[in-house]
């Protein structure tokens, strides 16, 4: 039969731990992971649930966060659109495509009618459209979309909540949000045009993955930072090769949790941070947890804010 179905819910705020620590509370599924970063303001939470009672989990700790988050006042490097900024519904095996489709749109409806947020359908359900495309410009970009007929929430009103602005919301297979720090010298300018490079759609692209370069002011070092939309056909390993043909790669960090195989053949001399795989989490025995990943966050996040162009700056969830 198949298993529980995954939700990534990305929250914008990383820096209030009381406020982190009680949407993760407030969200009524298995936390499998909580990732937290300072200098994205991102917490990004990994959820199980079973298929019909997922999408209510969800819900009420999205509600948590709306109660908590004004993203009119936050000030981060990663984009956004919203207090809950994404919250995709990931299936694991291809027999839950369909109860994860389902479960993404109850979900819609619940965060729109219950919560009143704009909700914007991406990947599959919404014909391909992107998250680039919906963040393009920030909210206020988004506003003025609505409110000129170019654009229509999927569900909830066709106006931005007041302080949480808008979410987003799809049914995926599992993504990896994967970042690489860089040896100095190495600049943001330097780590933009690696992922520039690297990305899908780059001279040297990299089939599925999106890609931004970041500079973390906490560390004092330049990231490019990644999603990796299908780790079988690029495992982590062939990131961390392509980044550094450009500049030393020094670190590297796992954004939320991944699938055992996107570790395959990684190499064992870089360090890396928050390595989990999503096969551990499951079997885990008491369900708690890891919140100690105080790094960037992202599982959707970092390079899906990118498009493959690299016109505008998740890699998320």
């Amino acid at each position: 039969m198949p298993g529980p179905l995954l939700a990534i819910p990305n929250v914008s705020e990383g820096r209030d731990r009381d406020a982190i620590e009680a949407i993760g509370q407030a969200f009524d599924a298995r936390l499998l992971d909580i990732h937290l970063d300072p200098d994205h303001h991102r917490s990004v939470f990994t959820l199980a649930g079973e298929p019909g009672r997922l999408a209510g989990a969800v819900l009420s700790g999205a509600a948590e966060a709306v109660a908590r988050v004004d993203v009119n006042r936050h000030v981060g490097i990663h984009p956004r659109i919203g207090a809950v900024d994404v919250a995709p519904v990931v299936y694991l095996a291809p027999a839950q495509r369909g109860a994860a489709c389902a479960e993404a749109l109850v979900l819609g409806d619940l965060l729109g009618n219950e919560l009143e947020l704009p909700v914007f359908l991406y990947g599959e359900l919404a014909a391909g459209r992107t998250r680039a495309e919906l963040r393009r410009g920030g909210p206020g970009a988004l506003a003025a979309r609505i409110e000129a007929g170019q654009i229509r929430p999927d569900f909830g009103p066709r106006r931005l909540h007041p302080t949480a602005g808008a979410v987003l919301v799809a049914a995926r297979p599992p993504l990896v949000a994967f970042n690489v720090e860089l040896a100095p010298p190495a600049t943001l300018e330097d780590a933009r045009a690696i992922a520039a490079l690297i990305r899908e759609g780059g001279p040297e692209g990299l089939e599925s993955v999106r890609a931004i370069g970041l500079w973390l002011d906490a560390r004092g070092v330049a990231q490019v930072s990644t999603n990796v939309e299908d780790h079988r056909a690029v495992p982590l390993a062939r990131v961390v090769e392509a980044v550094a043909r450009h500049a030393t790669p020094i670190g590297a960090e796992l954004v939320g949790l991944a699938p055992r195989a996107a570790f395959d053949g990684f190499p064992e001399d870089l360090p890396i941070a928050n390595r989990r795989t999503v096969e551990d989490a499951l079997a885990g025995a008491d369900g708690e947890a890891n919140a100690g990943a105080e790094a960037n966050a992202g599982a959707e996040a970092n390079a899906g804010a990118e498009a493959n162009a690299g016109a505008e700056a998740n890699a998320g969830a």
